[in-house]
């Protein structure tokens, strides 16, 4: 299929690379009779690990552009702790705006746009779908949260996913490094007051896109998705959230070998397949004014 790379400036942060999936052999631009949905996704790797050129991620953005009928744009940003918060959101944001202004240009359609990611980069595309509420409110239609970490004070963790006799101060403990590493020295303050780390406390979360959110039965942070299902639905924003049974936190990654992980990815296509359609007005149905 069709690939494209851009790195977009960002400052006073690093820049940020991208690359564009075509679900076609060709790339495709303006003159495209039909403008195709997209997908802006960012990966995980708790902010420290991970890049676009990852083997099994660059598979993942082909088979989900291809299976979907989508251009998927792959945004990457720099990895803490040599680099940290709030660079990697901004750069996540600038992932987004980039795509919207050229949405035309590479055949997409920008009133068509879905955002997304799994682990850290679920932390990052629903701090993203915020920041675009907060600051231009592009039209997204659809946010995908897999895995997602929405909370860095690990208020949230629920450590019966280990086992019902973990105390829950031990994975929060084991929290604090990565949170260290990526919000720099002052983590716990800005983890708490953020709502751009730690999505899941801002204080209003109406206003954003639909969430499909997965979690793993075997994950501590299968909390955080559940919580956060739960806070933007009472919020008026239509949510759904699936606890995959059995798995753990990276199990989606094992298509070949798990077919709960091959179930996850025919649930996010078909998901992201019904960007092509017009979308649905879920207001009368969650009672809130359209």
């Amino acid at each position: 299929m069709a690939v494209e790379e851009h790195v977009l400036p960002v400052a006073p942060h690093p820049d940020a690379r991208l690359r564009v999936y075509w679900p076609t052999e060709e790339p495709l631009d303006a003159s495209s009779v039909e403008k195709v949905p997209i997908l802006v996704y960012f990966f995980g790797g708790s902010f420290t690990v991970g890049g676009i050129d990852w083997v099994g991620l660059d598979a993942m953005y082909r088979a989900r552009a291809s299976d979907a009928g989508v251009i998927v744009v792959a945004g990457e940003y720099s990895l803490a702790p040599e680099v940290t918060y709030p660079a990697q959101p901004e750069q996540c944001w600038a992932v987004l705006e980039w795509t919207v202004a050229h949405a035309a240009a590479i055949g997409g359609d920008a009133s068509r746009v879905a955002i997304g990611g799994a682990s850290a980069g679920a932390n990052l595309a629903a701090a993203v779908a915020l920041m675009n509420r907060d600051r231009s409110a592009h039209p997204l239609r659809l946010q995908i949260l897999e895995v997602p970490a929405l909370d860095l004070t690990g208020s949230h963790l629920d450590a019966r996913a280990v086992s019902p006799l973990l105390p829950g101060f031990v994975v929060r403990r084991l929290l604090r490094p990565i949170v260290r590493d990526y919000l720099g020295a002052d983590s716990a303050r800005i983890a708490g007051l953020d709502p751009y780390a730690s999505p899941m406390l801002a204080s209003d979360h109406s206003g954003l896109p639909p969430a499909l959110i997965l979690t793993a039965e075997r994950d501590v942070l299968r909390g955080d998705g559940e919580a956060y299902a739960r806070v933007l639905s009472a919020s008026g924003v239509p949510a759904t959230c699936v606890r995959y049974l059995g798995q753990d936190h990276g199990s989606a990654g094992y298509r070949g070998l798990n077919p709960a992980a091959d179930h996850a990815h025919r649930q996010v296509v078909a998901t992201l397949r019904t960007l092509h359609d017009d979308p649905v007005d879920y207001s009368a149905a969650l009672g809130v004014s359209a």
